[in-house]
C-alpha cells in the first residue's frame, strides 16, 4: 500500500499529527509512506527512517482567497514529484484547500480528510473523496487518531502516544554542550509565541526564573528562535539573580534539552508541543487558545490559563484591544512549577 500523508505546517501542528503517523506505520509495517510538508517546516521529520518519502514543497503560491481551479493550476507547476509515485491512498490532515489540492494532485483514488464542520477551509472538502467527523471540543492529535482510524480501518491509541522522532549525534552533542554549561538542575522557559496574543509577559519570566532558583536551584534556560532575540534578553534583564542562559538551540537539539529538564514553562506554541513529545514535565501557560485542543495529552501536565474571564471562548484572536488572558500572576505559574513537580 502506498500513503500520503498530507501535513505541510506549522512545526505544532505536524507534532500533533505524529501520533497518527505512528498508528499507521505500525497497522501497515510494509507500507510506503510518503509526507508532504512545507520545506519551512520540515526539520523535525528529516532523517526519519519511518517515512519513506519526505516531499517539501513551498506552496507559498497556493495560499487561500483563489478560487479552486487557480490553486490547482499553481499546484500542478510545482508538485511534479508527486507524479512519481501510485498512491492508494492521500489524507489531508491540514484541512486547508492547498493541502487538500496536494491530495487531488497526489493522484490518490482514495482522498481522505475531515468533514465541514472539523474544518478550518470547509471548500475544501470537495477535493476528497470521503470526509471523516469528529467531535467539536476533541485534542487535535486525537482528531487527527480518528482520521486515521477512520480511513484505513485502523487501531489507534486512546493515550501513551507514541512522537517518532529521531535524531543525531550532532543533536545530542548540542544539547550536551548547553547542560555542561548550565548543569543538571535546570529548567527550560520559552517566551515565545507565533501571536503576540499568546505572549506571557517576558519580563514575567525573569521573575520566574528567579523563584526557581530560589526555591528549586534550577537554572532557566531560555530557549529561543534567532528573531526572538529580543524577548530573550528581556528575560535575562529582568532576573535579579542572574541565573539565565540564553541559547538558540536547533529544533532536534532543543529536544534532546528538554528530555532532560526538570521542568518546561511555555506557551502554545511550537516548542512546547516538541516538549510534549520529549516528554518532559509540562506547565503551558495558555491565553487566547484552548489547553483542551492544543495543550499536553498528559493528565499529570498543568495548564495555567485565566478562566474568570468570558472572553476567551473561541477567541484566537491575533491581536486584542482587551488583552487581558495572559495577565497572570508569577506567583500563579510558580505554584503549578511546584505542583507538577510533586512538591507541593
Amino acid at each position: 500500500m502506498k500513503i500520503l500523508i498530507v501535513k505541510l505546517s506549522s512545526i505544532g501542528d505536524i507534532i500533533h499529527t505524529l501520533p497518527a503517523f505512528a498508528a499507521i506505520r505500525k497497522a501497515f509495517p510494509s507500507a510506503e509512506i510518503s509526507w508532504a510538508v512545507e520545506k519551512r517546516s520540515a526539520e523535525i521529520l528529516r532523517g526519519n527512517p519511518l517515512i519513506n518519502n519526505l516531499i517539501e514543497l513551498d506552496t507559498r503560491s497556493l495560499r487561500g482567497g483563489k478560487i479552486i481551479e487557480e490553486i490547482l493550476l499553481d499546484a500542478a507547476k510545482q508538485l511534479r514529484e508527486l507524479r512519481k509515485y501510485s498512491f492508494d491512498i492521500a489524507l489531508d490532515f491540514q484541512g486547508l484547500l492547498k493541502s487538500a489540492a496536494i491530495a487531488k494532485l497526489s493522484r490518490a483514488r482514495k482522498r481522505a480528510g475531515f468533514a465541514k464542520q472539523n474544518l478550518r477551509e470547509p471548500a475544501s472538502r470537495f477535493l476528497l473523496t470521503e470526509t471523516v467527523e469528529t467531535e467539536k471540543q476533541i485534542h487535535v492529535i486525537r482528531k487527527n487518531l480518528k482520521l486515521a482510524e477512520k480511513a484505513l480501518q485502523i487501531s489507534v491509541p486512546d493515550e501513551d502516544f507514541d512522537f517518532p522522532i529521531f535524531t543525531e549525534t550532532e543533536h545530542l552533542n548540542e544539547a550536551e554542550q548547553i547542560i555542561a554549561e548550565t548543569g543538571e538542575n535546570f529548567a527550560v522557559l520559552n517566551p515565545a509565541g507565533g501571536w503576540v496574543t499568546k505572549l506571557w509577559h517576558a519580563e514575567k519570566f525573569g521573575a520566574l526564573a528567579d523563584r526557581l532558583w530560589e526555591e528549586n536551584k534550577f537554572v532557566s534556560i531560555v530557549t529561543t528562535a534567532p528573531n526572538e532575540t529580543e524577548l530573550a534578553q528581556k528575560v535575562l534583564q529582568n532576573s535579579k539573580s542572574g541565573k539565565v542562559f540564553l541559547t538558540q538551540p536547533s529544533l532536534k537539539g532543543f529536544y534532546e534539552l528538554t528530555k532532560r529538564a526538570e521542568i518546561y514553562v511555555g506557551g502554545d506554541t511550537g516548542p512546547t508541543h516538541l516538549a510534549v513529545a520529549a516528554k518532559a514535565p509540562i506547565v503551558g501557560i495558555f491565553g487566547p487558545t484552548e489547553w483542551w485542543r492544543n495543550g499536553s495529552p498528559n493528565a499529570n501536565d498543568i495548564c495555567v490559563e485565566r478562566n474568570d474571564i468570558n472572553c476567551r471562548v473561541d477567541c484566537h484572536r491575533r491581536t486584542c484591544g482587551n488583552w487581558i488572558c495572559m495577565d497572570i500572576e508569577v506567583e500563579t505559574v510558580f505554584r503549578a512549577v511546584q505542583q507538577r513537580l510533586g512538591k507541593i
